[in-house]
């Protein structure tokens, strides 16, 4: 693969660590997406291919409790909001621990 844009250099990057990265039952991988106004989580078990817990700035539950006043999807007090809020489900399930993938980002 030919390094011609950062894309390219992200995508090398993601398979890279992907190669190291691997979500199981009982410590999945938690995956973070990032726009300029919201976020949005996944935790995913890859040896079964299912996601456990997702959560995003933009649910209609989140958005009237959480998401208001100076907290939003795409500042740093929304991004512990949701963090908070991916943390209660997953211990609902009984998960404790997770495998952080940064997605090609340095």
């Amino acid at each position: 693969m030919k390094i011609r844009t950062k894309q390219d250099r992200r995508d090398r990057i993601r398979l890279r660590q992907r190669k190291r990265i691997l979500g199981t039952g009982e410590r999945p991988r938690l995956a973070i997406f990032r726009s300029v106004g919201h976020i949005y989580a996944q935790v995913i078990n890859d040896l079964d291919g299912k996601t456990v817990v997702s959560a995003a700035s933009t649910e209609p539950s989140l958005k009237k409790t959480i998401f208001s006043g100076k907290v939003r999807g795409g500042n740093t007090a929304g991004a512990e909001a949701l963090g908070q809020v991916i943390a209660d489900r997953l211990k609902e399930k009984g998960i404790t621990r997770v495998v952080f993938d940064r997605g090609g980002n340095l």
